[in-house]
């Protein structure tokens, strides 16, 4: 499938250079907004083929974390899009993709484990179980998110980075971790595996910065409500 793979490999580019210059300019602002479409498309495209070049070749693996890099990107998008406290009936037949991707995973880990070399597709079988946790946390988020009648504030904005973040590092491990396609010289330092992390070290201080600023808002509230009610009547 040349063509197909093609379209992988030029979606993963468009997908790291759109996903770097989204992440470096103001949220909410036109550029911000500009590059997160181009984002978003190619990362569709990136995890779309990937699924089906994964599963057409039988790697479980990647097919699975094709469809989920689809799935986060996705719901990502969506909670952008919306208003606060937003659930759709979509929402809920979203929730069913990460709870089958779990139970696959696990099922294939658990035919690892009992394989003879404790490794199936050149995977260990903890790497399934790893994968299938992964899965998990992103299905208590929409749980999460569905009891409470959808997001608002500042949960919004950090479910939004959260999942656009983690769906570029899937991206960024698939494509630095083959170290073949590099140079040498690009093989012998830290640098592909600093790429790599790149994209969990930006979600991790996008997070903290909106919770600080959460937290910040919060704090600024509470004083002024206190000093409104300290204030003698007249």
């Amino acid at each position: 499938m040349p063509s197909l793979l093609s379209l992988h490999v030029f979606a993963g580019l468009m997908a790291l250079l759109s996903g770097t210059a989204a992440m470096s300019f103001r949220k909410g602002s036109r550029r911000h907004r500009e590059t997160g479409y181009v984002f978003v498309a190619s990362m569709l495209a990136l995890g779309a083929s990937g699924a089906y070049i994964g599963f057409t070749a039988r790697e479980i693996v990647n097919g699975v974390m094709g469809v989920l890099t689809f799935y986060l990107v996705t719901t990502a998008w969506l909670t952008a899009r919306r208003a606060d406290a937003q659930t759709y009936p979509f929402d809920y037949a979203a929730l069913l993709v990460p709870l089958l991707l779990a139970a696959g995973l696990a099922f294939y880990g658990f035919e690892a484990a009992n394989s003879p070399t404790g490794s199936l597709q050149r995977y260990p079988y903890w790497a399934y179980f790893i994968f299938a946790s992964l899965a998990l946390f992103f299905a208590a988020g929409d749980v999460r998110m569905l009891v409470r009648g959808g997001v608002s504030g500042r949960r919004r904005m950090a479910r939004h980075l959260g999942r656009m973040c983690f769906g570029l590092f899937i991206a960024t491990g698939s494509f630095f971790t083959r170290t073949s396609l590099f140079p040498v010289v690009f093989r012998t330092t830290h640098l592909l595996d600093f790429l790599t992390v790149l994209p969990l070290m930006l979600m991790i201080f996008w997070l903290f910065r909106v919770r600080r600023y959460s937290w910040s808002f919060r704090r600024e509230s509470y004083r002024s409500a206190a000093a409104s009610m300290s204030l003698p009547s007249r």
